[in-house]
């Protein structure tokens, strides 16, 4: 049988390849995995760290998805709303810290309304930073029409996670209903890179039902899709949904860490130049989680700004990391952990995903 070792120094993965690699149980082999990612994201982008201010402005939500703790039938949830001007002043705390972005996140809303907000509320966070202040949202599925609204508005970078290829899976997760559709999660993403964005998508990793070989067609869509930057990370369950009555069919939660490593580290492999964020779901499962998956090749975090009376509603899962975190020391300990593995955060680089320039 061919060694971990030979897979990672062959130009290009097979699908058995990445099967393979994902599956891997030795920690000797994993360290190898891990180190051959490292070196391509250090030669590919640098030891820099890309800070996005996360803004979880709402946690109102029209959608029903069986794994998500805002989900629109939990009557638990304390649902919350940001003023426009709340936003603005954490936009102009992000600028003040010289973070060159923000990402405007919420549940899923399409109605009139928030549409023409959204569209005023990006007209004014231009109105109030330099010409060049990168503007992410991540407000679920929209027309096509929508989407160009919002990019002629200003905002240049769109992530809508897939959560998973597999269409099977994906109605395992979701009601199955014209809210919840595979088919439209997928035209939503060619829409929004039809509308000009720099795109993002991810998936969640150690789902029940999910498969190794589900994981490895994620993978492998990401690249088919071309798609510019990807935020993934380990399942966490959620008591008050309906997917928690699943939770005898997950793996352990560290088997979920390391998985989510490997994940990170194949893709980086595969795409040398995308952007890849650390998300806090690993800093929830081990406290240095975030700094794993920056050593296993991903080069984005995205320090939770949201005021801290409204944070502890956004739980999309249960045991969440940093909800209680003062922001400031978050930022000061967040560059103080990066410094400690080596990296340093580029404040003045704005990030942009290199795949996405060299395509352009």
């Amino acid at each position: 049988m061919i060694t971990v070792n030979e897979i990672l120094n062959q130009q290009e993965l097979s699908k058995q390849d990445i099967i393979r690699l994902l599956s891997i149980t030795d920690k000797g082999d994993q360290e190898l995995l891990i180190k051959k990612a490292y070196s391509i994201k250090e030669s590919t982008i640098g030891k820099r760290v890309f800070l996005r201010g996360l803004i979880e402005f709402s946690n109102y939500c029209r959608k029903n998805c069986y794994y998500c703790g805002i989900r629109r039938e939990n009557s638990k949830a304390s649902r919350y709303s940001m003023t426009d001007e709340e936003i603005l002043e954490v936009v102009d705390f992000a600028q003040r810290k010289q973070l060159t972005g923000i990402v405007l996140q919420s549940g899923e809303l399409s109605s009139v309304d928030f549409i023409k907000r959204i569209t005023a509320l990006i007209t004014k966070i231009k109105k109030a930073t330099n010409p060049e202040f990168r503007i992410t949202l991540s407000l679920g599925e929209q027309s096509l029409e929508t989407y160009q609204r919002w990019f002629d508005a200003g905002a240049q970078r769109y992530l809508l996670r897939i959560e998973t290829s597999s269409e099977d899976l994906y109605k395992k997760i979701h009601p199955v209903d014209d809210l919840h559709s595979f088919k439209v999660r997928l035209k939503c993403i060619e829409n929004i890179q039809k509308a000009g964005y720099m795109t993002g998508t991810g998936v969640m990793i150690g789902l029940p039902f999910q498969t190794i070989e589900n994981l490895t067609d994620d993978l492998l869509f990401i690249k088919e899709r071309d798609i510019d930057m990807v935020g993934m990370g380990p399942y966490l369950e959620h008591a008050d949904t309906p997917l928690y009555n699943h939770k005898d069919l997950l793996m352990p939660a560290m088997e979920r860490f390391n998985l989510s490593i490997r994940m990170i580290a194949v893709l980086r492999i595969m795409m040398p130049d995308i952007n890849i964020a650390s998300t806090t779901a690993l800093q929830s499962i081990v406290p240095l989680g975030r700094e794993a998956g920056l050593k296993a090749g991903a080069n984005v975090m995205m320090p939770n700004l949201t005021p801290l009376k409204y944070r502890s509603s956004y739980l999309l899962y249960d045991n969440k990391a940093c909800i209680n975190e003062d922001t400031d020391d978050c930022l000061n300990f967040l560059e103080k952990r990066i410094r400690m593995i080596g990296e340093e955060i580029a404040y003045n680089d704005y990030g942009d995903s290199i795949h996405f320039i060299k395509r352009k």
